[in-house]
């Protein structure tokens, strides 16, 4: 083993980075009563999960993630109570897709009402997700952990594995006849930045979509930002601290402490621990992949999105893309290396469900496309034109916009690599070797280093799930500690 950091501890723990995996580690090492420093290269917290004024004054964005499906799922939230400390608005449709010609399928949080709307394909979607429903928590515990290991419920996973086998192969058209109920899994299974079908894409939709008839897919009241101080605010009742406008260039700035958690990439750590690393280890790093990026587009709107389909209205989240044939398509484009002339977008409504995000009477809207990794290509005309496909009279309704290319994204975080929200390639390789095959690939060769990041077990999302294991991992190894502490809101100093 290789040590970073020598002498005289001055805090038991030290952070770099404050996205949610970061905070989530930290939260953990404070509640386990060690001293805890938040390093931030920025001049505020959160990386993804922030909120700000990106348009206009009054039009409350969020920075990066928007929707939070996991927040319910999420063990690491469920030990912490999210719930009981943040407001979390539960649309009744928990993402709607609207389709060519003016109709749309719409997946409400009742499976049920789902499957009724559905027609003919009804029977077909109950078949698919209500066994899966029926043991959501089970879904959360096989998805939302590491891979290499055996399940807790190995019927469950076998279930979700057949379906994501079907799913993700040519078989998938055949449990659906219609054109409804293929697109609306199609637009969530998209959401991974994967050419279609794959395994991957699959079990990626069938976890979210699992989610959104379990419980639904909740929208923070006052913006993601939410989220991250609920994180803090815990932290600094424990003793915690966070020093901002602080770049880490390499460990060895850092003070003496017991144990490193890093919310970042295996390039930043090739680049922290240059020299310090073993070479296998080193060379595993540098073999990880980045994904495909997004271009952002944030919009400051004068009414709501006039969806032709009014049942889409009411949906927190929308896909837009047309057929699964369309989406496949332009997934597909974006795989191969080009820009898709109708991309698929990914659309949040968070002002539906919260009026506090913009000015009485107006919105704000959150969209972003799949685009080649490092692209400088702004899309918003492209996110414009393809909105107003299904929402004529769209353009009208644009007050501001505010746009990022994928480069521009990963200026903003450098963890978004090319763009790259996923902080590496979510294929099925690197879902069992994120970012090493091991079966604690959080902790690295230095004494006491950990990554923390998305670049870890379980990969990308906002559930905090990537710092608590590293920090349990920290606790165990490191601090002398078997026991996970207790995280409850009512476990308070």
């Amino acid at each position: 083993m290789v040590t970073a950091r020598r002498g005289v501890p001055e805090v038991d723990a030290i952070v770099v980075g404050s996205g949610p995996n970061g905070l989530a580690a930290a939260v953990t090492l404070a509640r386990a009563g060690f001293s805890v420093r938040v390093y931030e290269k920025s001049a505020g917290v959160g990386g993804g999960a922030a909120t700000a004024e990106l348009t206009l004054p009054g039009f409350h964005h969020d920075v990066c993630s928007a929707v939070h499906p996991l927040a319910l799922a999420s063990e690491f939230f469920q030990r912490f109570g999210l719930a009981d400390r943040i407001e979390l608005a539960i649309p009744e449709v928990s993402y709607g897709h609207p389709l060519p010609g003016g109709t749309a399928g719409l997946a409400y949080r009742s499976l049920t009402r789902t499957v009724a709307e559905l027609g003919r394909d009804g029977a077909a979607w109950n078949r698919l997700f209500a066994p899966l429903v029926a043991h959501a928590e089970q879904v959360a515990q096989f998805t939302g952990a590491q891979l290499l290991r055996l399940p807790k419920h190995p019927v469950t996973a076998l279930r979700f594995g057949l379906r994501s086998l079907e799913q993700g192969s040519p078989l998938w058209g055949l449990r659906f006849s219609g054109e409804a109920a293929p697109a609306l899994l199609s637009g969530v299974s998209a959401h991974t930045i994967r050419s279609m079908p794959s395994i991957v894409t699959a079990g990626a939709g069938l976890t979210l979509a699992t989610y959104a008839h379990a419980g639904g897919w909740p929208i923070p009241v006052g913006g993601s930002g939410a989220i991250v101080t609920a994180l803090v605010d815990d932290l600094l009742a424990h003793g915690g601290e966070i020093v901002t406008s602080t770049e880490v260039r390499r460990l060895s700035e850092l003070p003496p402490a017991r144990v490193v958690m890093l919310d970042l990439t295996p390039r930043a750590l090739l680049r922290l621990a240059e020299g310090e690393l073993p070479g296998a280890y080193a060379r595993r790093l540098r073999a990880f992949r980045y994904g495909n990026g997004v271009a952002k587009v944030d919009f400051a709107l004068s009414g709501p999105v006039p969806w032709q389909a009014a049942g889409v209205r009411a949906a927190g989240t929308v896909h837009v893309g047309g057929t699964r044939a369309q989406i496949r398509r332009a997934e597909n484009t974006v795989a191969r290396g080009g820009h898709a002339e109708e991309p698929y977008v990914l659309v949040s409504q968070p002002s539906r469900t919260d009026p506090s995000r913009a000015p009485a009477g107006q919105h704000t809207l959150w969209a972003y496309t799949h685009v080649p990794r490092g692209s400088t290509i702004d899309q918003t005309e492209a996110i414009v034109r393809q909105i107003e496909r299904y929402a004529p009279g769209f353009r009208d309704t644009i007050l501001a916009s505010a746009g990022r290319t994928a480069t521009e994204m990963e200026q903003l975080n450098p963890n978004y690599v090319g763009g790259d929200i996923s902080a590496g390639e979510v294929s099925l390789t690197q879902l069992v070797r994120r970012p090493v095959l091991s079966t604690d690939p959080w902790r690295t060769p230095l004494s006491g280093v950990y990554l923390c990041s998305s670049s870890t077990p379980p990969g990308p999302g906002v559930h905090g799930l990537a710092g608590w294991y590293a920090a349990l991992s920290a606790l165990r190894h490191d601090l002398g500690v078997r026991t996970a502490p207790d995280l409850s809101p009512t476990n308070q100093k």
